[in-house]
């Protein structure tokens, strides 16, 4: 089996040419106008130093318990910019104690049961895929040591229902492995977040992810018929119906609940047919104003494109698309059933209204997904998850943070995030930067926009550049009326926003479900309420 890099995305072997590391490192040398770049290397994994384990696992743990160097060092991070920075440095003050390398609900089970006994925090670990801090054992001193308890041997799919169109999955299963057990089933979960490689199950489902599509069945919330989840006070288990009007849902109370109430081991899922009929193309604007306008009569028409996805011109700049001066909106759809010429014609008929072109001709080949515009933009997106090594080993300072807002409230958001984020970028660093947005999802009520920010930081600050940048944005978002996170989760970095964002009722209705559910408050400490 592969092994997970322990810095970048992927797996070991999985790295950018060395081509393509020059090419990006080249375009941000241009982009910020200086001849290169003083560069960090990795350290040799053998000589970072981690502290002793603290944690013994009882003899009837001791065949899926490790306490190996390697080990500890893969579970401490996720994929943030800040986990990035750390690894880099060779800094790994929060490596967990043990890991845990569940294979069946009994070792969940009893993993719990050992931790609630040691005063133990327990952080579930599917894919590692946090950048919001989610998987990371920063729990705080009042507990005698962490368990970082990898779920990823609960890896199968163990029913399909081709009649009502639902599957019975572990939680551990990661994305590509769920997407190749249903293949020979002619079904698809069509659920592909930028994770999708590693992402798991139960993780996407704990962290209410949003897949690639943009419209319709976006969230995981929407593919979820039921869940299984191991808590340390026992089983909770929501039943499998199509719907109910039963009261609050009890698998809505575990879906987002990154790890703080208990384990997902198992879910029955939605799915679908695999699509036969595609159409893709893009259309471009002059006018900013035009797209975002065209982008909500769209997504108000009840056509449901599977993509309709708006980068403005700085976003397809920064991707290769185009001068900078047009924005750029991505229009796909699909189906299992019909073709979708018709679909795509009134789509386009509502963005012509707008002012907005595109080419007829290159909407004729059947691989337009591929390519064109379109197809540069899906390969930056692919491979965007791999540029983030080389731009933190050479000071530069490239994240990413979303939300969601209504139509009639998104200009004064967007202006006021934008404006707030140039300002930011010159204060941290002393030197302008780039902001950048696209719309990764739409509704027919408001979009979810998608900032990236840009600056040249220094080493041996990029942490603390990092930190007042994402206090900046944050505290911009929830200024305009934004949510702090669309698809991110909360983790650890976003808990003093989430905290500001939710009604003080119910965060006390949290900590009693905590309560019940994690007597102890072993589980994820510090995620969506704050650690003791």
């Amino acid at each position: 089996m592969n092994r997970l890099k322990l810095c970048g995305w992927g797996y070991e072997g999985d790295d950018l040419t060395p081509e393509e590391e020059d090419g990006v490192l080249a375009t941000y040398a241009t982009r910020f106008e200086v001849d290169g770049f003083e560069r960090t290397t990795m350290p040799d994994p053998a000589g970072i130093e981690l502290a002793a384990a603290r944690l013994t696992p009882p003899e009837t743990l001791s065949g899926i318990c490790s306490t190996d160097h390697m080990d500890r060092l893969l579970h401490t991070y996720g994929e943030s910019y800040p986990d990035y920075v750390r690894t880099l440095a060779g800094d790994f003050a929060n490596a967990p104690d043990v890991v845990a390398f569940a294979k069946t609900e009994a070792d969940v089970s009893a993993v719990l049961d050992w931790a609630a006994d040691a005063e133990a925090a327990v952080i579930p670990y599917g894919g590692g895929t946090s950048v919001v801090g989610g998987v990371e054992a920063a729990v705080g001193g009042s507990f005698k040591g962490a368990i970082s308890l990898d779920l990823t041997g609960l890896d199968r799919v163990l029913d399909v229902d081709t009649t009502g169109l639902t599957a019975r999955m572990q939680g551990g299963i990661r994305g590509p492995q769920l997407e190749a057990a249903l293949r020979p089933h002619g079904l698809t979960l069509r659920h592909f977040p930028q994770s999708f490689e590693l992402a798991t199950l139960g993780g996407m489902i704990a962290t209410r992810s949003g897949g690639h599509f943009a419209t319709v069945y976006t969230h995981i919330d929407d593919l979820v018929e039921s869940v299984r989840c191991l808590t340390p006070s026992g089983p909770l288990e929501s039943r499998r119906l199509p719907g109910s009007g039963a009261g609050p849902s009890p698998d809505r109370m575990m879906i987002g609940s990154e790890g703080a109430f208990g384990v997902i081991t198992e879910a029955w899922v939605r799915v679908r047919a695999r699509p036969t009929f595609r159409a893709s193309t893009n259309v471009s604007f002059d006018r900013f104003e035009d797209a975002v306008n065209a982008v909500r009569l769209v997504s108000q028409s009840g056509l449901f494109p599977s993509n309709v996805r708006l980068l403005d011109n700085m976003e397809a700049w920064l991707n290769g698309f185009g001068d900078g001066k047009q924005h750029l909106v991505v229009l796909a759809f699909e189906s299992a059933d019909h073709p979708v010429d018709a679909w795509m014609a009134r789509a386009l008929e509502i963005c012509q209204e707008c002012h907005g072109r595109y080419d007829a001709e290159a909407m004729r080949d059947p691989d337009a997904h591929k390519a064109g515009a379109t197809g540069a933009w899906r390969t930056a997106f692919i491979k965007m998850p791999h540029f983030r090594v080389p731009a933190v080993s050479a000071g530069i300072i490239h994240d990413t943070f979303e939300t969601a807002i209504p139509w009639d409230r998104f200009d004064q958001l967007h202006a006021g995030i934008t404006s707030a984020m140039h300002q930011a970028i010159r204060d941290v660093t002393g030197k302008s930067g780039y902001v950048s947005t696209r719309f990764t999802h739409v509704y027919p009520d408001g979009p979810a926009p998608y900032y990236t920010f840009i600056g040249l930081g220094r080493h041996g600050a990029l942490l603390e550049q990092w930190g007042e940048l994402k206090r900046r944005a944050s505290d911009a978002v929830l200024e305009h009326g934004g949510t702090i996170t669309h698809h991110h989760a909360v983790g650890r970095d976003h808990m003093p926003w989430y905290e500001r964002q939710i009604p003080a009722q119910f965060a006390e209705t949290l900590k009693a479900v905590k309560k019940t559910l994690d007597p102890s408050g072993v589980m994820n400490p510090g995620v969506l309420l704050a650690a003791d």
